[in-house]
């Protein structure tokens, strides 16, 4: 005999017969058109996560390269003819473009219509405008670019623990692509990146290298610093209340950039011309653009070095001044080496200064030597306080001032530096390396890096053990009397191992929350109606467990 069901069980099965064919029928299309959203989403992301990674690169190196900026704006100066502080539209701009990118990584569960007409555009533009930056910044100030790896010595070992903190929180957001994705392959693939990810955090310790993690009895006395120009952020650079300004930081010798006039007085200026730091503009208005040495002492000696200071305000200082302040800055003349060198005799300080040699037309053109060096002498310093950089007819000066410090600006090797009797070196802060430190202390040689500004870069070199310094903001590394941040390498050790074992408790953690707990924590940032096809999705897969029931 045939055994009949009941009429409540027919209708039971009916309406759940009905219910699956709907919602199959919207899954499958669901599906068709989540496969091509999911493409469009893998291309969106990998460009998003580059435009971010290129604009993270770019935002730390305008961070770091902070103790350059001056260097930037000179840069800039020598190409335009005018001076201004081209830093701050970069900055602007910068920080803008990275806070809308890093907005839209948060928000990269948006979907995809949402996406192209909101986003694209914008990082568009921000990854051809980064781009661009980055190329100029190569090819006019390619050498800055060191600052990058210099200042990882410094930065590494926090960032190092700052993106271990991040991938662990970033756990979340993998976890819920993968609870999405449809595929096992990307789902594969996604998980391997992570963990790599991951896996090279945990390890990348035994590459970070800094003069910093070092054993505390190990660290050497302070580098002594020299004042670059004077104090060219608290008075106008070259100038004698600029020196003055140094001294009363307690510098330990005084730096400055010297040119032959046309009656052959060595005096200082940066610059080729007079336009930047003078009112030759107003005085002298048709010779504005000539080589500032083709003006004799006395044209120098009548034009005004002080007012361009507070016009220009080059360090965002002359607000903070007095009135007497402003108006010893604003009666500054001309300095000669001269003057500079006697007050370094009188304070007691040493002095250096890089001689410009006179253009082809110039009277002085082959005596340039012999004019700086007869005034050296003149000024009645002591010659073992003055540091002589200029390598053309140096045995001649060593035989007619033994008593000078001869001071190589190139880095050679030991064998040349010995035998051309140079006991100094002085170099850029990215052309010594800690090895070469440590060479050049082993052999007697004394090291001077220049411009060292920012107290990271000041403590890195003080760990790494250089000597002395030159620098632009003496007034602000006088205030440095210990390195940033010093430990031992037990220490860096022991914080590795903590963080490490913080991060696998933090991951282990997961294992106590289902996938679907993991899809709703995913989905939270989704459009609704992504969230009601998944709902259906979570219907149409229980339809077994519904018909078993019944």
């Amino acid at each position: 005999m045939v055994k009949h069901q009941p009429l409540q069980v027919y209708e039971r099965q009916l309406c759940l017969s009905c219910l699956t064919g709907i919602y199959g029928c919207r899954w499958k299309r669901y599906q068709r058109s989540h496969d091509d959203t999911t493409k469009w989403e893998c291309l969106w992301s990998f460009i998003l996560f580059c435009t971010f990674s290129l604009l993270l690169v770019w935002f730390y190196f305008w961070w770091e390269a902070h103790n350059d900026y001056s260097e930037f704006n000179w840069f800039l100066y020598n190409r335009s003819g005018e001076w201004s502080d081209g830093t701050v539209p970069i900055l602007a701009a910068t920080a803008a473009g990275f806070t809308y990118i890093a907005f839209l990584m948060v928000s990269c569960n948006c979907s995809v219509a949402v996406i192209l007409h909101f986003g694209f555009i914008g990082v568009t533009v921000a990854l051809l405008t980064t781009a661009i930056g980055v190329i100029s910044v190569t090819q006019m100030w390619g050498e800055e670019w060191d600052v990058v790896w210099i200042s990882l010595q410094a930065t590494g070992p926090f960032l190092h623990i700052g993106a271990l903190a991040a991938v662990t929180a970033l756990a979340w957001l993998v976890a819920g692509q993968m609870a999405r994705a449809e595929k096992t392959r990307f789902q594969v693939m996604v998980l391997l990146i992570y963990l790599s990810v991951l896996l090279t955090l945990y390890f990348i310790p035994l590459s970070i290298t800094s003069p910093c993690i070092m054993e505390r009895g190990s660290l050497k006395a302070a580098p002594a610093i020299i004042g670059h120009q004077g104090a060219p952020m608290l008075a106008p650079e070259n100038t004698l209340l600029s020196f003055n300004r140094a001294l009363q930081r307690n510098v330990s010798g005084l730096e400055a950039d010297v040119t032959i006039s046309l009656d052959g007085i060595p005096f200082l200026m940066r610059d080729r011309t007079l336009r930047r730091t003078t009112n030759v503009r107003r005085v002298f208005p048709d010779r504005q653009y000539d080589d500032a040495s083709l003006f004799n002492w006395t044209d120098l000696s009548s034009l005004n070095a002080g007012q361009w200071f507070l016009k220009d305000d080059p360090f965002w200082t002359v607000q903070y001044m007095s009135t007497s302040e402003r108006w010893s800055v604003g009666n500054q003349t001309v300095c000669s080496l001269e003057q500079m060198l006697k007050l370094a005799a009188k304070s007691k300080s040493s002095a250096v200064f890089t001689l410009r040699r006179p253009p082809a037309n110039h009277p002085h053109r082959h005596d340039w030597v012999n004019l700086t060096l007869d005034t050296v002498l003149r000024s009645g310093i002591p010659q073992q306080q003055v540091m002589w950089t200029v390598d053309s007819n140096r045995e001649m000066v060593r035989n007619v001032a033994p008593g000078l410090q001869q001071t190589s600006v190139q880095k050679l090797p030991l064998d040349t530096l010995h035998h051309k009797g140079i006991s100094r070196v002085l170099l850029r802060y990215n052309q010594a390396s800690a090895q070469d430190v440590r060479l050049y202390n082993e052999n007697n040689i004394s090291l001077t890096l220049y411009s060292v500004n920012e107290p990271w870069l000041y403590s890195l070199l003080w760990c790494s053990g250089v000597p002395s310094v030159s620098s632009e903001a003496p007034q602000v590394l006088r205030k440095v009397h210990y390195p940033l941040w010093l430990m031992s390498p037990d220490e860096y050790c022991l914080i590795w191992i903590l963080f490490t074992c913080l991060t696998w408790w933090r991951m282990s953690g997961m294992r106590s929350y289902n996938p679907e707990q993991i899809m709703l924590s995913a989905a939270v940032r989704r459009s609704s109606r992504d969230v009601n096809i998944m709902k259906e999705k979570l219907i149409f897969s229980g339809k077994s467990h519904l018909t078993t029931s019944f």
